[in-house]
């Protein structure tokens, strides 16, 4: 073998190395976002099972409040057909629905004695506030995923090996700061 035929094969295999070591890494960012998408869809499942108990509870001691419960329910079926569509920027939009009809809901409560001292009301108005919360931490792991995976697949020289092998970037799990005001449901029973 002369010499330009070994540099050419050393090259080679220099290329076939990165490009292998590339295309894995890739795989590995990629999965990352499916599983921090898992994750909230785990937890968006569990509130959307809740909801309809807390609706339930509400309903027997707000009996002039039906507009507030049925917005709430509206939100919750928004959350969820977005969220079996993997539309991000639809669940976005629905989830700051959903977080201020429940803020609403839990202010209303306010007016309600006998409903804030409810037990059922209280055990699920604190899992509904851990849910929101853990939704909020998970939501931020899922955006730094995304932001991973979307970096590698921009970048110089790894967007070669993203581009040949159908990579595709993910979109951010956004909420509007309007919408994000009232996430904090238990500052409202506060006082």
């Amino acid at each position: 073998m002369t010499a330009a035929g070994l540099i050419f094969l050393v090259v080679f295999l220099v290329l076939l190395v990165y490009g292998v070591f590339t295309y894995n890494r890739l795989v590995g960012l990629k999965h990352g976002v499916g599983k921090a998408w898992a994750n909230i869809d785990v937890l968006l499942k569990q509130r959307h099972d809740e909801l309809p108990k807390l609706v339930e509870t509400c309903r027997q001691y707000m009996k002039f409040e039906q507009e507030t419960l049925e917005k709430v329910m509206q939100a919750r079926n928004q959350v969820s057909q977005a969220r079996e569509r993997h539309d991000i920027q639809a669940l976005g939009e629905a989830e700051g629905v959903l977080r201020a009809g429940l803020g609403h809901l839990f202010a209303v409560a306010e007016a309600y004695p006998d409903l804030k001292t409810n037990e059922t009301f209280l055990h699920l108005q604190a899992r509904i506030t851990g849910l929101e919360n853990t939704i909020a931490d998970r939501r931020e792991f899922y955006n730094e995923s995304v932001n991973l995976n979307n970096v590698a697949i921009e970048q110089f020289p790894d967007v070669i090996i993203a581009k040949l092998t159908g990579f595709s970037p993910f979109r951010l799990l956004k909420f509007s700061a309007g919408e994000t005001s009232d996430v904090n449901v238990a500052s409202l029973f506060k006082g």
